[in-house]
Order: structure tokens, then sequence, then C-alpha cells
């Protein structure tokens, strides 16, 4: 298998999904009932494994480029979203952590990506901008 060297702003985003998940966990901790901060917690840790799956999924998939590929992606995530849903299934009916914190921790990592695009974006229009001024 070929090893693909990590991206440093993939780098950047799985530390921030933790950093963010920790500050928002805090927060709530200090202002919101326990099963609110729970269901953060659990929603952000369900969102930042996805992502890890994803990662190694697509990883395995761009080093063994064949006719297969599709496929293998395909499968991969179907399975990694139908044990997402059922964890979801059972965090909701099992527990007792809080629906809209659940929905909170699992847009975390959602929303660390698109907030990093946009910085990454801004710094390099920035740059370009300097660029013509000189």
């Amino acid at each position: 298998m070929i090893r693909i060297p990590k991206d440093p702003l993939q780098s950047k985003i799985e530390l921030h999904n933790w950093i963010i998940l920790g500050i928002v966990s805090a927060i709530s901790y200090i202002f919101s009932p326990l099963n609110f901060t729970l269901g953060i917690l659990a929603g952000g840790v369900i969102s930042i494994a996805n992502f890890y799956g994803l990662t190694r999924s697509l990883k395995k998939a761009f080093s063994n480029v064949s006719g297969r590929t599709k496929s293998f992606l395909m499968i991969r995530y179907y399975m990694r979203f139908i044990l997402t849903g059922i964890v979801i299934y059972f965090l909701l009916t099992r527990t007792e952590i809080s629906v809209f914190g659940l929905l909170i921790g699992l847009s975390l990592v959602v929303v660390n990506i698109i907030g990093s695009t946009l910085y990454e974006l801004s710094k390099k229009n920035f740059r370009m901008m300097v660029k013509e001024v000189n």
C-alpha cells in the first residue's frame, strides 16, 4: 500500500475538531443540564469518528485505484452510515441525552470544515490582494 502523507489542512481540521468539541462541551457543562452536555459529547465523538473513518476509506481507495474503487467506497460509506444510525438510535432510546445537544455535537465537524475552508480562502485572497498592490 502506498503511504499518502496527511495534508496540513486536514491535520488542522482534525485538531480543531477536538478543540471545538472540548470548548463547546465545557461551556455547555457550565451553563446547561448534564444531559445536554452528554448529547454534545456523544454527537461530537460520533461525527469525529465518522470523519476519521471517511479519511481511512478514501486513503485505502486512492492507494489502490482499480475498477472496484467506487463500489468499495460506497460499501464502506453505507456500512458507516448504518452503524452511525444504529448508535444514534440506541443513544436516543436507551439514554437520557438531549436530542438538541446530539444535533449540535453532530454538526461540529461540518461547522469546523466550513470555517477552516473559509479561513484558508480568505488567507489566499489576502495574499493575492497584497501581490496586486505590490
